[in-house]
């Protein structure tokens, strides 16, 4: 019997197919052969002209890529530089490699594997890179070949596709301000279960607190100091509590993400003068932010740790999740789901329901319960 041939990727990886993108798929055929048979008859029917016949099987809609057995995305070798993703322009990616920033393109291969996402790449991703151009006297360039297994992660849905906000992170810190724009709870809660979902820990800041007269971000804050999760009442404008903001930044990797017009540059300039993130004024007629920052930043803190700086985002589509996973990331549901009637309960108008009664009860912030209701009825 004949030895089979081994693989010579199969010490690197396993092969996997995948889909082409959708400009790979348009069909090579015009489609016209009827039409000419009736205006013209056979005779004048040349079906080799100008067409190209393709298998209609799913396989020929595939194509074999190798994945790492680390999990790694794309290929390495031992030309390639480690680096981290620290800005995307557009399909450029500033890589930083300790030394210097490299712009990067990107591996269409690496695009075709994450098809479903909105980036292939985005910022916090570490990956290897291949150097095009070292030479001073022309821009230095370099083509990213592999994406290393991401943790740590926020993501939201834009159209179809998901978008990764940020990789490699440890908290999320959820902005908001107590006025000018005013605070949206549910806004909060969206971010909330984004940041549980990605396996970040959320805190939420509420900024502006010189404004807070009628106290609406210090209940805010007690609110979800309640449920355990760390909150901060701080100002950019006054200094009151921004040397708890930057030891909850010191030795940990954070995203800072909330409404435009929230404060979020002005808190980083307060906790580290020397960033110098572009602000800008509040709308007066709408009440609302004007975007500042544009693109998310990956930014490096004196005090140790990184700060990704992101553009404002006023509405969050979550991921997709099935009946019964958006409840468990409302820690004050999770205790009490034993105690409804049905273990398939979805808590809007069943008999006997457990979360229903604690919100008749006081005992679940009503906010908090219309934010589950809106998400639910959302997935």
């Amino acid at each position: 019997m004949a030895k089979r041939r081994s693989s010579k990727s199969g010490a690197a990886g396993k092969k996997v197919r995948v889909a082409f993108r959708a400009n790979r798929q348009t069909s090579g055929r015009d489609h016209t052969w009827t039409r000419q048979w009736e205006e013209h008859g056979f005779d004048e029917i040349d079906p080799a002209a100008g067409e190209s016949v393709r298998a209609k099987g799913s396989q020929s809609r595939k194509r074999t890529v190798v994945e790492q057995a680390d999990g790694q995305i794309g290929r390495g070798s031992e030309t390639t530089r480690d680096g981290t993703v620290v800005a995307m322009r557009g399909l450029i990616a500033d890589v930083d490699d300790g030394t210097s920033t490299w712009p990067c393109t990107i591996r269409r291969v690496l695009r075709t594997q994450r098809i479903d996402e909105r980036g292939a790449i985005t910022v916090g991703d570490r990956v290897r890179f291949t150097c095009v151009s070292e030479k001073e006297s022309v821009e230095r360039q370099g083509v990213i070949e592999s994406i290393r297994p991401r943790r740590g992660v926020l993501r939201r849905i834009v159209g179809k596709k998901v978008h990764t906000i940020a990789a490699n992170v440890d908290q999320a810190l959820i902005v908001s301000a107590a006025d000018m724009p005013a605070p949206k709870p549910h806004l909060i809660d969206r971010y909330l279960v984004a940041a549980l979902e990605g396996e970040l820990m959320p805190v939420v800041v509420i900024n502006k607190a010189d404004l807070d007269a009628e106290g609406v971000g210090a209940a805010i804050v007690r609110r979800y100091s309640d449920l355990g999760y760390p909150s901060l009442l701080v100002s950019a404008e006054t200094g009151d509590g921004i040397d708890g903001l930057r030891k909850r930044l010191a030795d940990r990797t954070s995203v800072l993400v909330g409404q435009s017009g929230v404060g979020k540059s002005a808190l980083l300039n307060a906790v580290e003068p020397g960033l110098r993130c572009r602000t800008g004024p509040i709308s007066e007629a709408l009440g609302k932010g004007r975007h500042t920052t544009t693109t998310a930043r990956f930014l490096p803190l004196k005090e140790g740790g990184f700060v990704v700086d992101t553009p404002g985002i006023r509405t969050l589509a979550l991921p997709p999740m099935k009946l019964g996973e958006i409840e468990a990331y409302f820690v004050e549901f999770v205790d009490r789901l034993r105690d409804c009637r049905y273990p398939n309960c979805a808590h809007v108008k069943e008999d006997d329901c457990a979360i229903r009664a604690a919100v008749e009860a006081g005992e679940i912030h009503r906010d908090r319960y219309n934010s589950y209701l809106r998400m639910l009825a959302e997935g």
